[in-house]
């Protein structure tokens, strides 16, 4: 395994300090390996495992360095810990392997570092950094959520997800799939979906003989809905366009999706390193977008039509907060809450990754007043 743990070291430096992405960049290293199937899954493993609970790894290391180390000889230690700590590989295959990978002149370090490391009996400073999040992700979801619950979403997250494939091939997450069965697309309906990209719900939706129009503001994933449509066979008309100001006629669409940017914080398990990049401040610059997507919708429908606000997070401010200014501001929409599996969210309906080991979802289902 030590060609596969290289190669993970590799993706990790890119990661930590080229600030790659984990899923991009541990794809195209396996690209370029001759390493087999068992080998990818481990690489895979690692490097997702490791950027996952870097804090907790770190924790365990530090008491070990007296000085800095560079970048390389981090990743190693960082992934020796997770080995020893979080998978509970035998301590003289973690050690001996994971040395093996860093260059010679720090071998003595690593080795004696993770030796250390594997006696060692963690007591865990707080829940922050025993389950590796920033403190203000633990915080704001406790807050929302509550203590018990918060932690058990976050350590469901720390987990890797199951693989998903819907009847036509399409991989994806089952609360995603929930979200098209809450909006209840029928045949011959025509449906908007103002935030298509990368294509998931789009083609669902499509499946079940609707009209879909499929908008979304970036090209690229834009184009990722297109290429969605051809691998499934699910055809749709796609458009590059701001879901705040469509190209699409008032009163006309029998149902509407938003399935609005957000903080992504229930989808964690699925994207690494996006615990570390996220901004604190992001959710106060979301809300507006997400207003707006709403308002924008809204003026879609015709009398006694559908919309469906979804994200894919639990946090007050991106869910029960948007809806207040909805009850408020757009009162010809009147709250239809969805039942099992989900569970009630203020006027909506919420979804935690303990629930069904699915990611962490919020809708919000509406029918717009008649007359």
């Amino acid at each position: 395994m030590s060609g596969a743990r290289a190669v993970a070291v590799e993706a990790l430096v890119r990661v930590d300090s080229g600030g790659a992405y984990a899923n991009l960049v541990v794809p195209s290293l396996l690209a370029d390996s001759d390493l087999d199937e068992r080998d990818r899954r481990f690489v895979t493993e690692l490097v997702y495992g490791t950027t996952r609970m870097r804090r907790a790894c770190d924790w365990l290391i530090e008491p070990f360095l007296f000085r800095t180390v560079e970048p390389v000889v981090r990743a190693a230690l960082r992934m020796g810990a997770y080995q020893l700590h979080m998978l509970g590989t035998p301590a003289h295959a973690a050690v001996g392997a994971t040395v093996e990978v860093v260059p010679k002149r720090a071998r003595g370090l690593v080795n004696a570092v993770l030796r250390r490391v594997s006696d060692l009996e963690p007591s865990w400073p707080d829940e922050a950094t025993r389950l590796s999040y920033p403190d203000w992700i633990v915080d704001h979801l406790s807050a929302d959520l509550g203590l018990a619950a918060a932690l058990a979403a976050l350590e469901r997250m720390n987990e890797t997800p199951p693989v998903t494939t819907r009847a036509d091939g399409y991989v994806q997450d089952l609360a995603s799939q929930w979200v098209v069965d809450v909006l209840g697309a029928g045949s011959g309906e025509l449906v908007a979906d103002l935030c298509a990209g990368p294509g998931g719900k789009a083609t669902a939706l499509a499946a079940t003989g609707a009209k879909v129009v499929a908008t979304d503001r970036r090209v690229s994933r834009a184009r990722l809905v297109v290429e969605a449509s051809e691998a499934t066979g699910h055809r749709l008309p796609v458009a590059t366009a701001d879901g705040r100001c469509p190209p699409l006629r008032s009163g006309r669409f029998e149902r509407v999706l938003v399935d609005a940017p957000c903080s992504g914080l229930g989808a964690l398990r699925r994207r690494a390193d996006a615990r570390w990049r996220i901004d604190p401040d992001s959710i106060g610059r979301l809300i507006p977008i997400q207003l707006a997507l709403v308002h924008a919708a809204a003026d879609l429908l015709e009398p006694g039509g559908t919309l469906v606000y979804s994200v894919c997070t639990m946090t007050d401010a991106e869910t029960r907060g948007i809806d207040q200014v909805v009850e408020r501001d757009l009162p010809q929409l009147e709250p239809d809450p969805p039942g099992e599996p989900w569970q009630p969210w203020g006027r909506g309906a919420q979804l935690l990754p303990q629930d069904h080991d699915t990611d962490g979802m919020t809708v919000f289902r509406y029918r717009r007043r008649h007359g």
